[in-house]
């Protein structure tokens, strides 16, 4: 009588696992209904394991954003090599040396001084990295990124204009985390303005100067109605941060 409640506990357990399995592949393809086929998913697994992430992998995703560059490095050599790794967080110079070898795309540049490192540590791996400019378009302070000022700096540098191993493909932006539905999409709004202003001023012949990165769990619907070309999404695939 002792060992039956170890035995309902493990199947109780696998229960469980395959249950997160059907729950994790039956939220992406959620998700992937609810966005146009012009809109790429970025499936935000920060925080989740490698097993979890497979069970998305497996049902098709191949975009993953993580937000700690350790944190990537780690998981990158346990998940197959055609996954598209995207680094969505604040990154540290430091930092970037980490996720070089095969970072994707970063989202978050905000400053020419990651920029240089980012090249610098791309020309170590014989790459060219593609980032986008991070925005600051939220209300909220402690949102980082940069103002069309500081973003123009960068573009018309002498230092930017050197780099050969980094290309520029884009902006990110977060908007203020409210319920005001129409702020949200005034915020969005505003970062598809500076992408257009920029495309036509820095980037009118290159092609690949195309992505607007923004939208998460809960605001991707209002990002891509104001042209969001990637969305940024966690919780909604992966349930609620463990």
């Amino acid at each position: 009588m002792q060992g039956k409640p170890a035995i309902l506990s493990v199947h109780s357990l696998i229960l469980q696992k395959n249950e997160e399995t059907m729950d994790v592949q039956a939220n992406l393809k959620k998700v992937l209904n609810d966005i146009p086929q012009q809109v790429s998913l970025v499936a935000v697994s920060k925080t989740k394991p490698v097993d979890m992430i497979r069970k998305v992998y497996d049902a098709g995703q191949r975009d993953f954003g993580e937000n700690k560059a350790q944190d990537m490095a780690a998981k990158y050599p346990q998940l197959p090599n055609d996954i598209r790794w995207h680094f969505i967080g604040h990154l540290q110079t430091n930092k970037v040396k980490y996720i070089a070898p095969f970072v994707y795309l970063i989202h978050a540049v905000d400053s020419l001084k990651v920029l240089k490192e980012i090249n610098k540590q791309a020309a170590k791996n014989d790459r060219v990295i593609d980032c986008l400019l991070e925005f600051h378009i939220a209300r909220e302070e402690s949102k980082f990124g940069l103002k069309m000022d500081e973003a123009e700096a960068i573009l018309q540098s002498d230092a930017f204009k050197q780099m050969q191993n980094i290309r520029i493909c884009g902006l990110m932006g977060m908007a203020t985390y409210t319920d005001d539905k129409q702020q949200v999409a005034d915020e969005f709004h505003q970062l598809t303005l500076y992408f257009k202003e920029l495309k036509q001023k820095y980037f009118s012949s290159a092609g690949y100067f195309k992505e607007i990165s923004m939208g998460m769990s809960g605001d991707y619907p209002i990002a891509i109605r104001e042209g969001a070309t990637l969305v940024r999404i966690g919780s909604k695939i992966f349930g609620e941060r463990g």
